[in-house]
């Protein structure tokens, strides 16, 4: 376990947050991109513009901000007496994370599907899968802040 500061807890929870919020703004933002894609002809100039979106928002913004979250997450996780402290909130908010990066994952992987022009799904398909996030992330902060349990 790890002795941090008072200064270097606060620190850390803040990346934390700022990495978070990053996560989700990817979270939130790539379905969108999916909806406007599916209305365009698979080959097209759009819809190489929406690959290359695409593929950006993932590589630069949404993948590196999960680790990030990640290993912030993980510092917080790690200090003295932690654990023992934290009640139930904490394995509820952690399972929620792990939900939301198989939400993440399976992204990439219709991201790739649009990459190679194999998108089978419907707008309305990315519609409803924009909310999930939306929900995940609701039940994070509740778990964080109001700690129910």
């Amino acid at each position: 376990m790890l002795d941090w500061s008072p200064g270097a807890i606060l620190w850390l929870k803040a990346l934390h947050i700022i990495s978070f919020i990053s996560w989700m703004a990817g979270l939130l933002y790539l379905p969108r991109l999916f909806v406007y894609h599916c209305g365009v002809e698979a080959g097209s100039e759009a819809s190489e513009t929406f690959k290359v979106m695409e593929r950006r928002l993932a590589r630069a913004i949404m993948t590196p901000a999960m680790i990030a979250s990640f290993v912030f997450g993980l510092a917080l996780l790690l200090r003295r007496g932690f654990f023992v402290s934290a009640g139930g909130w904490l394995y509820a908010k952690l399972v929620l994370v792990l939900v939301l990066a198989a939400v993440h994952f399976l992204m990439l992987r219709w991201r790739r599907d649009f990459a190679e022009d194999r998108n089978s799904r419907s707008p309305k398909f990315y519609r409803v899968i924009n909310e999930v996030p939306t929900l995940i992330m609701i039940g994070v902060v509740i778990f964080v802040v109001v700690k129910p349990f």
